[in-house]
């Protein structure tokens, strides 16, 4: 299947909108993008890959860090030959990062810290080969369920951002895929062929993320605008009818609050 499809070009246009709406790309950039193998990172380095109708010209880099759940499993040679077979610059490497996480140590919070040391390394990798921008292939179902996993378990109004400055703006985590929902980007790693990597990952089925999906779905079966709903609502946020910190509150109270008029003696 090749490109041109109704899927490609709607795919293309949104990629293209949040890239441009968040000015995530600049002329002459070097993207170093994550690939896990999944159907989202496939999706984003093949789309990449293609001619862009507004963007400026950058350079791309494709990185994998394999979590090392399986030594000897097929998928890794598969990935590998697909992104030199399509003449992709690429970085591969084999870490225990997957064992690591799921020990004894860590058992409580395996993907939080998964995440934290693969980034730790892809950061590494973009200063090595000279990237200036990290593309995830995070998309608007996950921004979504960051929200609601941000307010029931970690206390907080928060999501991933499309466009994510770290050290001091020295590299930026961009997501392109924001604005596309991932029932989408899944037809199109089928329409296309990809060579999508099972997830060896333990924890794919039991995580706090899973259960936002599900919940999410069960949601959509009477609504079936659940998700385009959560995602709209975070760009009309009323801070008026939000509650403020319980100590700048009453600060604020006491400010307001008339004082009694005292007469000076005579």
């Amino acid at each position: 299947m090749t490109h041109g499809t109704k899927l490609y070009l709607h795919l293309k246009k949104w990629l293209e909108k949040a890239a441009l709406d968040y000015g995530m790309i600049a002329d002459g950039d070097r993207v170093l993008v994550g690939v896990s193998g999944g159907a989202d990172s496939l999706v984003l380095l093949d789309l990449l890959n293609t001619p862009m109708l507004h963007l400026p010209s950058f350079s791309i880099v494709a990185v994998n860090i394999d979590l090392g759940f399986d030594a000897d499993y097929a998928g890794y040679g598969v990935l590998e030959n697909y992104l030199y077979e399509n003449g992709y610059e690429y970085v591969m490497e084999k870490t225990d990062i997957g064992h690591r996480v799921h020990s004894d140590w860590a058992r409580k919070r395996p993907c939080f810290l998964c995440s934290k040391m693969r980034r730790k390394r892809i950061v590494e990798i973009a200063e090595e080969h000279g990237c200036n921008k990290l593309a995830f292939a995070h998309h608007k179902d996950d921004i979504i369920e960051t929200l609601l996993l941000n307010m029931l378990y970690a206390r907080e109004i928060s999501t991933m951002v499309p466009d994510q400055s770290l050290f001091r703006g020295k590299f930026h985590i961009i997501r392109p895929l924001a604005y596309i929902h991932e029932g989408l980007i899944k037809k199109y790693a089928v329409e296309r062929d990809l060579p999508v990597i099972k997830n060896r990952c333990p924890s794919e089925n039991t995580s706090k993320r899973r259960y936002i999906k599900n919940l999410l779905d069960e949601l959509e079966k009477d609504n079936k605008d659940v998700r385009d709903n959560i995602f709209k609502s975070m760009s009309h946020v009323k801070m008026d009818y939000l509650l403020k910190n319980a100590g700048e509150a009453s600060k604020n109270s006491d400010a307001e609050m008339p004082r009694k008029n005292v007469g000076v003696p005579h």
